[in-house]
């Protein structure tokens, strides 16, 4: 029975996939223009206060036309448990985020971030992850976001966004694509790449986040700055991919090996975990949700300093 319903499965998989837009990870413009009445396409706009990209309010004032809107900061996408800020919600709250979106099994996904700064892409990058953690894969992120598609001279709507019905969203929750604290831990008994997506000097230990008891990294992490991979032009952010390479080198990245990445509360980290995955073709990554805000709200974990070498968290706290 169980290999009747695998097989069954699958077969429905593919039907989708006939039916799917061929689209890359990452879409330009003129794709998207030129896809916009395909009648399983939704457009969808995460503008947020994020790096002064918007709300709701810029969003009926000016959007890309036929798209839909949702406030990453503020409709579901993340949530705060146990102390920890910044993790996936459970399975059922996002099931019904998304249907309420009019997004089904069938829709094919553009995600749209504002396009004014690198944790702005961020928020794409993490809504991006969770449709992928659910089992949906026709999904892509726009790049240069709203502000490319703007200064590239697209057609704006400015009236009331078009009119949908909520829908019913069934996930097929891929657990390998989240790490846990435990997965960590292991991690480095195992010498499996940890990446950790901040700034350089939140990996040196100079700079700490709020969301995380101390500062520094967990012991052993390379560093590969989420904000490397973007690069204004006209105003708006786009992703480097051309230099995509000469950085996983420099941070010494094999994407045959077991990887996982992380930050402060698992947004930055979307960014990594993006352009290994998803357009570098790393095959085995996952997103530590938790990230340093997990990591270190126990005193038994150890942190490190560039400069210090490893510290036990509970040192630094006495």
């Amino acid at each position: 029975m169980k290999r009747l319903f695998i097989v069954t499965v699958g077969v429905l998989g593919m039907a989708s996939q006939a039916q799917a837009l061929e689209m890359t990870p990452l879409v330009d413009a003129q794709w998207l223009d030129e896809h916009l009445d395909a009648p399983s396409l939704v457009v969808l706009d995460v503008r947020s206060s994020i790096d002064n990209g918007g709300d709701g309010e810029s969003f009926l004032q000016a959007h890309i036309p036929g798209s839909r809107y949702t406030s990453y900061t503020d409709d579901g996408w993340r949530e705060t448990r146990d102390s920890v800020a910044g993790l996936m919600p459970e399975v059922s709250s996002l099931e019904a985020l998304i249907g309420s979106l009019g997004i089904s099994n069938d829709s094919d996904v553009v995600i749209v971030p504002a396009g004014t700064g690198p944790t702005d892409f961020g928020s794409a990058a993490r809504v991006y992850w969770t449709l992928k953690v659910l089992g949906h894969d026709d999904v892509a992120i726009l790049n240069g976001g709203f502000s490319g598609w703007q200064q590239q001279g697209y057609e704006i709507a400015s009236d009331a966004p078009a009119s949908f019905e909520p829908t019913r969203f069934e996930a097929s929750l891929r657990e390998y694509l989240v790490a846990s604290t435990e997965d960590v831990e292991a991690a480095r008994e195992t010498q499996a790449q940890l990446v950790d997506a901040r700034p350089s000097d939140y990996f040196a230990g100079e700079t700490k986040s709020p969301a995380a008891r101390v500062a520094g990294t967990i012991p052993g992490a390379r560093s590969l700055p989420h904000q490397s991979h973007l690069n204004v032009q006209n105003g708006a952010y786009y992703l480097d991919v051309d230099g995509l390479q000469s950085r996983i080198n420099d941070a010494d990245l094999d994407s045959r090996e077991r990887t996982i990445a992380f930050c402060n509360t698992g947004h930055w980290a979307a960014t990594d975990w993006f352009v290994l995955s998803e357009v570098a073709g790393f095959d085995n990554i996952a997103m530590y949700d938790g990230s340093m805000a997990a990591w270190t709200i126990s005193d038994s974990r150890p942190v490190q300093f560039a400069r210090e070498g490893i510290k036990q968290v509970r040192e630094l706290l006495n």
